[in-house]
């Protein structure tokens, strides 16, 4: 049994800070924490200082270091995208492919099932965001390409997910039914609500029928208005589901953000996303994305008519924007970037915290927030 002790940083276990402690790993999992003076077999690491916290978990992430998975659907994109943000504190995510062809679908489950079969790290499993939205909330979605789930778009997610270790699908409220919805809950997707323009009762249906989610809140959604809260209303009304959100202070106006945290009821909690596209980690000016290139400039990602088109952020970078922009503790804003998405996805019992038995993925911050390291599976995934 290889054993390691990481010394000399400032643990937060997802509760509770240790100050004069050593982590134990062993063979890929947390073994403990300890004080630093006791006497152990385990080999000593030093950290030299900063915060290890558990890894950053991000449930949309189209790409990034230049692969996209609308793109190239295909193992090596994801293993690009995986080893791209291990270096942002990312140690889990579910690279997303978002409205495409049947087709596109099918390649990317393919790729994703030989990226778990040989254990890609930081590969959790998918995202399929869309094709079955609103038109009329199509964001940058290619509004040819959006259509209604049929029997075989079911049928194939089932098999999917058969296959992968997670599968998330993100669908519209008013063009999936609620006996859809249920179907592909009860085959272990979690379903989620994003690129909606339902009424709230349309949505709190799609919730009853097993929906446990809401894809990046106030985006490409109905707004809360004064007779009907919409679907930014009904994610932040019903306290059992869970919402993503991009920190980026241009998806989302830091206010808007705020009133949120203060609303959302629990236990369902709001968790952050990157969202993420090719050009993040790059030096790029543009990228393609499903026959349209995106601009990048002041720190956006926007088609030629001013849409946004996922974003140029990193989980790093948002953990930063709502600790010192909206004010947040630094605590509950390493939970949203580990713990809840882990609630989220049902996959406390595995990773999201350090507790004995856990995976260790970790992260290494410096006091200032600067990515110092990365475990992931107790294997250095990316160092300073």
């Amino acid at each position: 049994m290889t054993r390691t002790a990481y010394t000399g940083a400032r643990i937060f276990d997802g509760e509770a800070w240790w100050d004069k402690h050593a982590l134990v790993v062993a063979d890929g999992k947390i073994e403990g924490i300890i004080a630093a003076d006791s006497p152990t077999d385990a080999k000593r690491v030093p950290m030299n200082g900063g915060i290890l916290a558990a890894g950053f978990i991000d449930l949309q992430v189209n790409g990034g270091g230049g692969a996209l998975l609308n793109l190239d659907p295909t193992l090596e994109s994801i293993r690009t995208i995986c080893t791209t943000f291990a270096q942002y504190g990312t140690t889990a995510s579910l690279p997303t492919l978002i409205t495409d062809t049947r087709e596109k679908n099918a390649a990317v489950v393919a790729a994703g099932v030989e990226a778990a079969r040989v254990g890609v790290p930081g590969f959790l499993g998918l995202h399929l965001e869309g094709p079955h939205l609103s038109v009329a909330r199509k964001g940058a979605h290619d509004p040819s390409l959006i259509r209604p789930m049929d029997e075989a778009d079911l049928v194939a997610l089932v098999e999917a997910r058969k296959a992968l270790p997670n599968l998330l699908t993100t669908v519209a409220a008013e063009t999936v039914t609620p006996n859809q919805i249920t179907r592909l809950s009860q085959a272990g997707l979690v379903v989620s609500i994003g690129h909606s323009d339902a009424s709230y009762d349309v949505a709190r249906a799609a919730v009853e029928a097993g929906a446990t989610m809401f894809t990046h809140l106030f985006n490409a959604q109905s707004q809360i208005g004064n007779r009907d809260p919409g679907v930014v209303g009904t994610a932040l009304d019903l306290g059992n589901v869970y919402c993503g959100i991009i920190a980026d202070g241009i998806h989302v106006h830091g206010a808007s953000m705020g009133i949120a945290l203060r609303a959302k009821r629990g236990p369902g909690r709001i968790f952050l996303v990157t969202d993420a596209m090719s050009i993040t980690g790059t030096d790029w000016e543009s990228f393609e994305l499903t026959g349209q290139t995106v601009y990048r400039k002041d720190g956006a990602l926007r088609l030629a008519n001013g849409t946004l088109a996922g974003a140029d952020l990193k989980m790093i970078d948002a953990v930063t924007y709502v600790h010192r922009t909206i004010g947040l503790p630094l605590e509950e804003v390493l939970r949203m970037a580990s713990l809840y998405p882990a609630e989220a996805m049902g996959l406390t019992h595995e990773r999201g915290r350090i507790a004995p038995g856990l995976r260790a993925d970790l992260v290494h911050l410096s006091d200032d927030l600067v990515v110092r390291g990365t475990l992931i599976g107790g294997e250095t995934a990316w160092a300073a």
